[in-house]
């Protein structure tokens, strides 16, 4: 069976949420893996001669957090697609109305661990560079072009953090398309099955056809 539109649209946005939150996770785990398994975010940085060092990073569960919840929800993306194509050429890809509350409740609870991460990756990008800049060093981004200790530490950390936040951004914008589609789908799957209203053209047209027609009084 195929797809609808609206379920069209919502597997490209799928396609693209699933790129946006690979993004991220990569990005963020590439920029732990350049501080050696520390987490830069909320981080401080010192001055040690003429190279700088993430002397107090926060504790690595929160880079995880990050990754893992993008991580996590990149794979559902993927998932879902690969089943919706799977089953428009196989089976009847026909959502009803308790399949789409489930889509409904993920979406909710997808933007939720977006929402929060996104703002970690804002805050905690902000926090560090607050603290490079406190050092009278350099900006942020040409940091990146100094020395680190020990070396061989913080390789493109900024660019890799503004990505991973602009990815989630992005992913953020992209779920909550994703919630109005199903929003959509789920009025227009309930709208035909409401109970018919006494007096109503359908109604009178029912207790007709069981009763047989009512005329006035004279």
């Amino acid at each position: 069976m195929a797809l609808s539109w609206p379920q069209r649209v919502e597997l490209a946005l799928f396609a693209a949420s699933f790129l946006c939150g690979a993004v991220t996770a990569a990005a963020l785990t590439r920029t732990q893996g350049s501080f050696r398994g520390s987490c830069p975010l909320y981080g401080v940085t010192t001055l040690n001669g003429s190279s700088l060092a993430l002397s107090s990073p926060s504790a690595p569960s929160l880079c995880y957090f990050v990754a893992g919840a993008s991580g996590l929800l990149a794979l559902y993306c993927l998932l879902l697609v690969l089943f919706w194509v799977y089953s428009s050429c196989i089976e009847d890809s026909h959502r009803g109305p308790i399949g789409l509350r489930i889509a409904l409740a993920i979406s909710f609870i997808a933007i939720f661990l977006i929402l929060v991460t996104a703002c970690v990756l804002r805050f905690g990008t902000i926090s560090l560079c607050s603290s490079i800049i406190s050092l009278k060093t350099t900006s942020c981004p040409e940091a990146q072009k100094i020395p680190w200790t020990p070396p061989g530490t913080a390789v493109q950390f900024y660019s890799n953090l503004h990505n991973a936040e602009t990815s989630s951004w992005v992913n953020l914008v992209l779920w909550g398309l994703i919630l109005v589609l199903q929003v959509i789908q789920w009025k227009l799957e309930v709208a035909p099955h409401r109970p018919l209203e006494k007096g109503a053209p359908e109604w009178s047209s029912e207790t007709d056809a069981l009763f047989g027609p009512r005329f006035p009084h004279s």
